[in-house]
């Protein structure tokens, strides 16, 4: 799978993914009142209505970029409903030729590891027949729990030819009081959490290559591009997914470390810059009706303000 996002992100020149993210205070307002007229102000009319909004805005942005985050508690909120909203916004956005990257951070005991790589990205036996369940392309995963809680996504990875995306270190602020804390050394000196962590996601990856890449990777936050630019030394073969541009404060000229030499091993998320573009003043002028082209217009000037990033590197 890794080869087919690299292939993706050549051809469309966007090494950007967007996150489907939606919350109500995105969905226009004439979305909502047609959901809600079919099946009520209930939990199915506000799952509906985000699969409308999903749904459009996808087909707004398709050809222009490889990849798509959903972020999967967005749709937990709305219950069992939301759930199949998922599922359904994943299956759509495959037909559509886009990667599907399940943002779902899990990460526990071995057999609930298990559990959750083979319900997102493998296969789960019924009786004589093997079932899929939501099954995503990539996954992020939480490594704070140790290898048992990693293993069981790599060995399903293996299996499906699918990838990860690791937690190394976040976009958030207060990620550091965790990921920043330095660890004592035995022979050299203390180090922070996040360096030993990407130790840890380069050694699993190893042994997981595509052509060029492996297909396990990591999640570093653009907010940081100091420590991105370490991680990247440290990772030189992970791929690494960069949440934080836009609305959390990332810019094209924070991102530049996070690439290799060669253009690649990068892809950055935007959420709201992209769904909810409609409602920034910049994109202003689109109006409700037609947000879903504030989102195409919101994924161009990202592409170019990328481009011209990664070109004035050099």
């Amino acid at each position: 799978m890794i080869n087919q996002l690299i292939e993706k992100i050549r051809r469309t020149g966007a090494p950007i993914v967007a996150g489907l993210d939606p919350v109500l205070k995105f969905v226009p307002e004439h979305i909502k009142q047609k959901a809600y007229a079919e099946y009520g102000e209930t939990m199915k009319g506000a799952a509906e209505a985000v699969w409308l909004y999903n749904k459009a805005i996808v087909d707004a942005i398709y050809d222009l970029i490889p990849a798509v985050k959903p972020q999967i508690a967005m749709y937990e909120q709305f219950g069992v409903e939301g759930l199949i909203t998922f599922q359904k916004t994943v299956e759509y956005c495959k037909q559509k030729g886009l990667v599907v990257i399940g943002d779902i951070k899990r990460g526990d005991i071995g057999s609930t590891s298990e559990a959750y790589a083979v319900g997102h990205l493998g296969q789960v036996q019924v009786g004589s027949t093997m079932c899929r369940g939501f099954d995503e392309d990539f996954v992020t995963v939480n490594p704070y729990l140790g290898s048992d809680g990693v293993k069981p996504f790599i060995k399903v990875c293996q299996e499906e030819k699918k990838g990860l995306f690791i937690l190394v270190k976040t976009s958030n602020p207060s990620s550091g009081e965790f990921q920043d804390r330095l660890v004592r050394g035995v022979e050299c000196a203390d180090r922070p959490l996040y360096e030993i962590v990407g130790e840890q996601v380069a050694s699993w990856g190893a042994a997981c290559m595509g052509d060029s890449y492996s297909y396990i990777g990591a999640v570093v936050g653009a907010t940081y591009p100091e420590q991105g630019k370490i991680l990247r030394k440290i990772m030189p073969k992970a791929y690494i997914l960069v949440p934080g541009y836009g609305a959390q404060g990332g810019k094209g000229a924070d991102l530049v470390h996070f690439f290799n030499e060669d253009g690649l091993g990068a892809i950055v998320n935007s959420s709201r810059g992209i769904i909810a573009a409609w409602q920034q003043e910049q994109y202003a002028g689109y109006g409700a009706e037609n947000f879903a082209d504030a989102s195409r217009a919101a994924v161009v000037d990202m592409r170019e303000d990328i481009a011209q990033a990664l070109a004035a590197r050099g």
